[in-house]
């Protein structure tokens, strides 16, 4: 393995007491500003969060990142008002005293200053960023890596505590911009500009990535490596044999759907299928 950066990073244990870990997704319904919120009250939005946290940590994941994923169709960075990031900050806040177990943060699309800054506020201990380094295109346009604004945004609130998931050669895009570089090297520039932990996907939500990119990009780094989507009780055994752990979503909800609640019976026989995973 070629080494790009000095850094070295135990996120995955420091954040959870453990080397392997199953982390699940909160998703937050729309918020005020978003083209589907339609005036519930900040009440009703948290009640919903607080409704699927409580199915995941009982049915024993380890942590949660929590997500706008209701602000379809999501904007660009520089679009993002910042009623996002104290609504997060909010919703945070609140499933943390709650249940107590670690949180993340991700806002899309590819913004980690708000993130950072619901972070903060809400007591999140990392965030999710979709694009660290390089560009590429997506759903929203083109997007940039903003390893260096987010990094010097950090140090500007003094949360060096809150640690960066990077995803390499993310889902929902077209990465024909880098196409003359591989995943591999790909890979290694996220540990060049300073990620605690890389992520691999599939192509869209509910895709997983396969055996073979896991391993090709689990080769070109020494951070920690998760994968972050499509990730099911069948397939998670083998992942987790190959990774320091998971991010689950749309397998644990009902009907495998991403915009349903959380279903306790599918989140059960998950974490119960994982086991091995975890135990090897």
């Amino acid at each position: 393995m070629q080494l790009i950066s000095d850094r070295t990073s135990g996120a995955i244990h420091e954040i959870f007491g453990r080397d392997k870990a199953l982390i699940g997704m909160i998703h937050c319904p729309p918020f005020p500003g978003a083209p589907r919120y339609r005036g519930e009250t900040m009440d009703s939005i948290v009640d919903a969060c607080l409704r699927d946290a409580e199915r995941l940590v009982a049915g024993g994941l380890h942590g949660l990142v929590v997500e706008n994923h209701g602000d379809i169709p999501f904007s660009k960075p520089e679009d993002i008002g910042p009623e996002t990031a104290a609504c997060l900050g909010v919703v945070t806040d609140r499933i943390r005293r709650a249940f107590g177990v670690p949180l993340g943060i991700n806002v899309l699309a590819n913004a980690p200053l708000p993130a950072l800054a619901a972070a903060v506020a809400g007591g999140a201990l990392f965030i999710r960023v979709n694009q660290w380094a390089n560009a590429y295109v997506a759903n929203e346009g083109f997007m940039e890596g903003r390893a260096a604004e987010a990094m010097r945004y950090r140090s500007l609130l003094r949360a060096e505590h809150v640690r960066i998931f990077a995803d390499s050669h993310v889902k929902h895009g077209s990465h024909a911009i880098v196409a003359d570089r591989s995943i591999p090297e790909l890979t290694r520039d996220l540990a060049f500009f300073d990620a605690d932990c890389i992520i691999a996907t599939g192509q869209r939500t509910g895709d997983s990535a396969t055996i073979e990119e896991i391993e090709e990009i689990g080769g070109a780094t020494h951070l920690p490596l998760l994968v972050g989507s499509g990730v099911t009780e069948a397939n998670v055994v083998e992942i987790l044999k190959r990774t320091n752990g998971v991010i689950v979503a749309s397998s644990l909800k009902e009907g495998g759907v991403w915009w349903n609640p959380v279903d306790p019976a599918r989140v059960a026989r998950f974490v119960a299928a994982a086991q091995e995973g975890l135990d090897g």
